[in-house]
């Protein structure tokens, strides 16, 4: 909670603590705190704690309500500062405002199971091979769970059945990589050219 001390004299000050919402100031007693001085007006301040700021506002008072001697209307507070009702000084201790941090529970998804032979689970169904994961989502998809999209002259796309990314084939442990074609056999598979010689009658 924010705190202010109220210097009633030069030997004695007095530590308030405030309380969230509105809290007025004045010489009337049926203020939230009142103070005892002919120079502060009945009603002469309000200062409101909210959850993440403290800020006080002159109700109209005689005598004004001055921050580190400046007139204000309206304004917010900070540690250290130095509020003038009248004759009366009270000094910005702490602007503290207690903030509720909701506990986030992390769910840790069925993709990330581990198989029996270590390869990773399907995120739908845990008792399947993760093939594919997702690149938006990180997400492991077996093949049935994955949806393909063909291309008509290209290969087909496969999509993500959570986010719609697009995903990407999970290597199998221990499997051999395929050899990569050479350029001279690409050429002969696509153009279909034959590199016999011709043959005389």
């Amino acid at each position: 909670m924010a705190k202010l001390l109220i210097k009633v004299s030069e030997a004695c000050a007095q530590s308030i603590e405030l309380k969230l919402g509105v809290n007025r100031f004045g010489r009337n007693a049926t203020n939230d705190f009142p103070i005892d001085d002919p120079t502060v007006s009945g009603t002469h301040c309000e200062i409101l704690l909210a959850d993440d700021s403290v800020s006080i506002r002159d109700l109209g008072s005689t005598n004004g309500t001055f921050i580190n001697g400046s007139a204000i209307q309206e304004a917010k507070l900070e540690t250290g500062q130095t509020i003038r009702l009248g004759a009366v000084e009270l000094v910005v201790e702490w602007t503290g405002v207690p903030i509720t941090i909701p506990e986030l529970e992390v769910l840790t998804p069925s993709s990330a199971a581990l198989l029996a032979d270590g390869t990773r689970a399907c995120w739908n169904h845990p008792q399947e091979r993760a093939t594919h994961r997702c690149t938006q989502c990180h997400k492991m998809f077996c093949d049935a769970c994955i949806h393909e999209l063909h291309r008509i002259g290209g290969k087909s796309l496969k999509l993500c059945p959570v986010c719609s990314g697009k995903c990407e084939s999970i290597p199998v442990p221990g499997a051999a990589k395929p050899k990569k074609k050479s350029f001279l056999k690409q050429l002969r598979k696509t153009l279909k050219i034959s590199f016999k010689g011709k043959t005389g009658k």
